[in-house]
């Protein structure tokens, strides 16, 4: 009876300095990444950006879509349109908002289908390495990273026949290659290391080895890119947007906003100006954080 009671102690006591030293660790991270001004301001933009969008219904004066008054097109700034009125009398400021919820699903959906698809592809050849890992998988994932990122988007949008979700597999299909590569390097060498060899000494299987040590280990760099690709995905959600293959034309996206004021830009700039800023502040948002957990995670750049 005391020997059981002192191994459920025993067994206590190791989860608790697990969780203690997990604690410890955001602690560090938080602290860390806290004296970065520029990852913090960056962190900051996205959260507002976030809220807006949960919010947007709330903080919106009219329907992005429905409220038109044709009385009133092409409206500078005023007391009814903060930010003025676009060519079918629409609040700019409402489809602003309403763009923001547009812009997270884009970088949500796109980089969450790479995530998923990527990451184990790349934990499995990174772990399991052979022939198929050199000679098949590398070489598709060189032959789809051979074309521009935005190209093949666009490709791949024609061929599903565009609107906003095909457009968002779209992108996220063509950032699998990145989450393949990034993955399979940091596992390769992830699983040279003196505690991985000693799980596999003691006989421990690999998939438990790959999912309870490889794969935390590799996370850092995997989530830097992360935050880059949604950077990534935004603007190309834009473009597409833009050129028709993405949101359609009456939703309230940042990217078919730009591509309805370029016929007004001699008369309204304003109209092309507000989307453009939205879009270049979330953009550099994502990077900057991207950087600062990348400062914050290597510890060749922390200090």
């Amino acid at each position: 009876m005391s020997q059981t009671s002192g191994m459920t102690t025993g067994l206590n006591s190791q989860q608790l300095h697990d969780m203690e030293k997990k604690e410890n660790r955001w602690l560090g991270f938080l602290r860390d990444f806290s004296k970065n001004k520029l990852a913090m301001a960056g962190a900051l933009i996205i959260l507002l950006l976030l809220v807006l969008a949960i919010f947007a219904p709330l903080l919106a004066t009219h329907d992005p879509i429905t409220d038109q008054d044709y009385s009133a097109t092409l409206q500078k700034p005023m007391a009814g349109h903060w930010l003025g009125t676009d060519d079918l009398g629409r609040d700019v400021y409402s489809r602003l908002l309403y763009g923001a919820r547009l812009t997270i699903q884009a970088a949500v959906i796109s980089v969450g289908i790479a995530v998923l698809i990527g990451v184990p592809i790349g934990l499995i050849t990174g772990y399991f390495r052979g022939a198929w890992d050199e000679w098949v998988v590398m070489r598709v994932v060189d032959a789809m990273q051979a074309f521009p990122s935005l190209i093949l988007a666009l490709a791949m949008a024609s061929a599903l026949g565009g609107g906003f979700y095909n457009a968002m597999a779209a992108i996220g299909i063509g950032f699998i290659p990145s989450f393949i590569r990034i993955t399979r390097a940091q596992v390769m060498s992830v699983s040279n290391l003196e505690f991985v060899q000693a799980a596999k000494a003691i006989g421990a299987n690999d998939w438990r080895i790959m999912f309870r040590h490889v794969l935390p280990n590799s996370m850092p760099p995997i989530l830097v890119q992360i935050t880059l690709a949604m950077a990534s995905a935004i603007i190309q959600e834009a473009g597409l947007s833009y050129l028709g293959l993405g949101a359609r034309p009456e939703e309230p996206s940042w990217g078919s906003m730009l591509y309805n004021a370029q016929g007004y830009l001699n008369i309204e700039p304003l109209l092309a100006l507000w989307p453009g800023i939205a879009i270049f502040l979330v953009v550099l948002s994502f990077n900057l954080l991207g950087d600062g957990i990348r400062v914050v995670l290597d510890p060749k750049t922390n200090r």
